[in-house]
């Protein structure tokens, strides 16, 4: 038997993307053949992909793309960090943003839809790739902006290819002035709910229960200090203003011009793009959240597959 080491199982999990444990298995099974190993990871196809649905998929890529009025946003999940940067994967997902653009923001339909040139639909493409690569993975959510007259702009933050990377925000606005400078200032709000995450776009489109719970949080901190009730109402009135000032976007600093409230600079832009510019909705993505995941050592996973 080949001595199959540490540099020789990271070499491979780079080339191809498959889990250490799989990469330690194929060299086994190649005898330390490099480009045997490969083929082997290969051929062991879908019958590996139920191995690893049970797995937690926190890491992957959020991919954006804007066609004419319509933008889609996609957030596809991956085990590891190393995926992300498979070029098999990266095209995976930017096919999946292109096909979201018909999804109407329903993750079902877009599941179903047929992978161009391929005669399978999205679920089974990705189911695939999970062969192919040895990770779990899955389409997690999609979300569609559309406008009649106007733009869709979108802003991945650092990005490592065109359109995809670890957030990603779509912004509509609508607006019968000149689209490139509408192009232009949505750009810019794109980047800045990048930034600064607003939970949504006006006071009244604030989930309630978020609003109550906050409220809640702030009475109890200020009876903490043993004011009169009708002190700490104007209190708790006067620290819910500014709340909302942060967490709702028109309310917020803007983040290129923080002397204007959002709301106040898009009213500064219409000088430029000749006509009132309304944002209808916008949708921010960030990787991985709201998923629990799991903590491991790099170095000592490498050790432990090298070791058998």
């Amino acid at each position: 038997m080949a001595d199959i080491t540490a540099s020789m199982v990271k070499e491979l999990r780079e080339k191809t993307g498959a889990g250490m444990m799989d990469c330690k298995g194929a060299l086994v099974e190649t005898s330390g053949d490099m480009e045997a190993a490969i083929d082997w990871l290969r051929t062991k196809g879908l019958a590996k992909a139920a191995k690893k649905s049970g797995r937690i998929a926190a890491e992957g890529l959020v991919g954006a793309v804007t066609s004419g009025t319509t933008g889609a946003l996609v957030e596809v999940n991956s085990e590891t960090d190393f995926v992300a940067r498979n070029a098999d994967f990266q095209t995976m997902v930017g096919t999946v943003a292109k096909l979201a653009l018909d999804s109407d923001g329903d993750l079902e339909l877009l599941l179903g839809t047929q992978v161009p040139g391929a005669d399978k639909a999205v679920k089974e493409h990705v189911a695939e790739l999970v062969g192919t690569i040895g990770e779990n993975m899955n389409v997690r959510r999609v979300a569609t902006i559309s406008v009649e007259k106007g733009v869709v702009a979108a802003y991945v933050h650092n990005q490592i290819m065109p359109g995809l990377g670890k957030i990603g925000v779509l912004v509509g606005l609508e607006s019968t002035g000149d689209q490139q400078k509408l192009a232009e200032l949505g750009k810019q709000i794109a980047m800045h709910i990048a930034a600064t995450s607003p939970l949504a776009l006006t006071r009244e489109e604030v989930d309630p229960e978020v609003a109550e719970r906050e409220k809640a949080v702030l009475i109890a901190e200020a009876r903490e200090s043993g004011r009169p009730e009708n002190i700490i109402e104007k209190m708790v009135e006067g620290r819910m203003r500014k709340f909302f000032e942060e967490v709702v976007l028109l309310s917020q600093a803007f983040v290129m011009n923080p002397d204007h409230t959002v709301e106040a600079a898009i009213k500064n832009a219409e000088a430029s793009v000749g006509a009132p510019v309304k944002i209808v909705g916008f949708v921010r993505y960030s990787l991985g959240e709201g998923i629990a995941k799991e903590e491991s050592d790099f170095a000592a996973e490498v050790a432990a597959a090298a070791k058998g």
